[in-house]
């Protein structure tokens, strides 16, 4: 794979360009997926922001994260258990539900930004906002591609193996991640891939 190497401000740039471009939809969802704790993919989103307001688009950040199963379901066979952390711990179906449907054409563009808190384990009891016509919903987290969401614009960014076994946190969670890459090859599926190995120093793929 060739990268293009570029600095963190050019590719929120870039990012919003693209975005900027989709046309013909009444809300766009984009999704920046990547390893937790080793990606920046909550600072990624949260960059985008700014830049897509300043054109004129409500922009408003999700974080997946935020729609995690309650504890009883994600650690049923331990908290340490990576395959459950690649199939259990991310409520798909609530994340369709509140979040991706509403966006649609015949969605009606409220969106829960939140569900379950994570740390507390209960529900967050988020209002639902509004999302403009024309608006973007930048949703960012691990394992979102391959799921049967649905993104308008997805970008992923990747890990080498060696990068992935020496910056991810939780060390038990790596075969999980492994698995996806495996399972998914989800820098197949992401419209926008994006070598992180130096946080400071990312490439972006040119096919």
């Amino acid at each position: 794979m060739r990268y293009r190497p570029i600095s963190p401000a050019v590719l929120a740039d870039e990012l919003t360009e693209r975005i900027d471009a989709l046309t013909g939809r009444h809300r766009i969802a984009v999704a920046v997926d990547g390893a937790a704790g080793a990606t920046e993919t909550t600072e990624l989103a949260d960059a985008l922001v700014d830049p897509l307001r300043l054109r004129g688009r409500a922009a408003l950040r999700v974080s997946a994260r935020d729609f995690l199963r309650p504890a009883s379901l994600r650690f049923e066979h331990g908290r340490t258990d990576p395959d459950a952390r690649y199939a259990d711990w991310l409520d798909v179906g609530a994340l369709r539900r509140e979040v991706l449907d509403p966006l649609g054409e015949s969605g009606s563009g409220e969106v829960l930004p939140s569900l379950w808190d994570a740390e507390r384990d209960r529900a967050t009891r988020a209002e639902r906002v509004p999302v403009p016509e024309g608006g973007v919903v930048l949703l960012d987290g691990e394992l979102l591609l391959g799921a049967g969401l649905a993104f308008d614009l997805a970008v992923h960014l990747w890990l080498s193996p060696a990068a992935l076994r020496r910056r991810v946190p939780d060390a038990w969670a790596v075969p999980a991640y492994e698995r996806y890459e495996e399972e998914v090859d989800p820098s197949s599926l992401a419209d926008v891939v994006v070598r992180v190995d130096d946080p400071r120093h990312p490439a972006l793929y040119t096919p």
